[in-house]
């Protein structure tokens, strides 16, 4: 656990010096340069080596203990099936939101069809105006290069339809209580998508929603699917009935 202790720090406070060069506005580097770039790869591939390890370190002894205690209300809120009752409005209004927007698209026109409402979405975020004009929608660069890259490579003819079936499916998710933490988490994906092409609407709450709803994956859809679906397919740390299975009597000890 020491050693893995001092590796996680070493990585840690790599990804943390990298990190503030990066976006530190006083001596950052210059963000087109190749400087930029090597730092760039050495905070993700320092963050995510911390990620591994501190994962491992879980598996050690005394890596489940839990050494500072949370609100009460807080454990009962994301872990008690009585909760449930707490995010089952919650649920609700994320999750008939989600369902609206994507039948919305399936109904209309520019989604199902070919994705030219998509393309040209992406084209009007994708400009960056000349100076004293205005700030540009998208505040990222990697971001900017992604979606063109999309553009470039006339993505948007299927990741329209993508689009439109996964905020239905996520809509429906939440609704029934079906894998409510998964729902929750890919809604939020697609929030932060929409946040980071800068498109703000009803975004902010709803990926604020989502959060909480993936915190409290384990009680969020007690009053759904999940209830019953959950002790079947168990968890990364407690197989369920599915998984479960009898390996029959256990031999008797030899005398």
């Amino acid at each position: 656990m020491t050693n893995k202790r001092n590796v996680a720090a070493i990585l840690g406070g790599i990804a943390a010096v990298a990190l503030f060069l990066i976006v530190n506005p006083w001596f950052a580097v210059d963000p087109k340069s190749t400087l930029d770039q090597i730092v760039t790869v050495v905070f993700w591939v320092s963050f995510l080596a911390l990620l591994v390890v501190l994962f491992e370190m879980r598996k050690e002894p005394g890596g489940e203990t839990i050494e500072i205690e949370g609100p009460a209300f807080t454990r009962f809120l994301f872990g008690n099936s009585r909760a449930g009752l707490f995010w089952l409005p919650v649920r609700i209004f994320v999750g008939f939101t989600w369902l609206e927007a994507g039948y919305h698209k399936f109904s209309g026109t520019g989604w199902m069809d070919g994705g030219a409402a998509l393309k040209g979405y992406w084209e009007r975020v994708v400009v960056v105006p000349p100076a004293g004009e205005g700030s540009p929608a998208i505040t990222f660069e990697w971001y900017r290069t992604f979606i063109q890259t999309l553009l470039d490579n006339n993505a948007y003819s299927w990741f329209a339809p993508l689009i439109t079936f996964g905020e239905m499916a996520v809509g429906i998710g939440l609704l029934i209580g079906l894998l409510t933490g998964f729902a929750a988490f890919f809604g939020a994906l697609m929030n932060m998508s929409f946040l980071l092409a800068g498109s703000a609407s009803s975004n902010p709450v709803l990926f604020t929603l989502a959060i909480g709803i993936i915190l409290a994956w384990k009680v969020a859809g007690y009053y759904g699917v999940d209830r019953y679906l959950l002790p079947m397919l168990g968890t990364p740390w407690r197989p369920g009935a599915v998984n479960d299975r009898d390996t029959g009597p256990a031999s008797a000890p030899a005398s």
